[in-house]
């Protein structure tokens, strides 16, 4: 895993097409902001699992 330190408004980029940004640094919590195309899907990772979950168990409503 890498590990970064960032300050409020300062960012990160991912494979030229992904920025993370550092948006808000509140007590334990960071606000972060995510530019990336369309088509990469981001989700936090409790609603990923939520959904892997769903996929495996064979749910047709569910797209990966």
């Amino acid at each position: 895993m890498l590990v970064l330190s960032r300050k409020k408004n300062e960012s990160i980029v991912i494979n030229n097409d992904i920025k993370i940004v550092v948006v808000e640094i509140r007590g334990d919590k960071v606000r972060l902001g995510i530019e990336a195309p369309r088509e990469v899907p981001v989700h936090r990772r409790e609603v990923y699992d939520a959904i892997q979950k769903s996929m495996e168990a064979g749910d047709p409503t569910v797209e990966p």
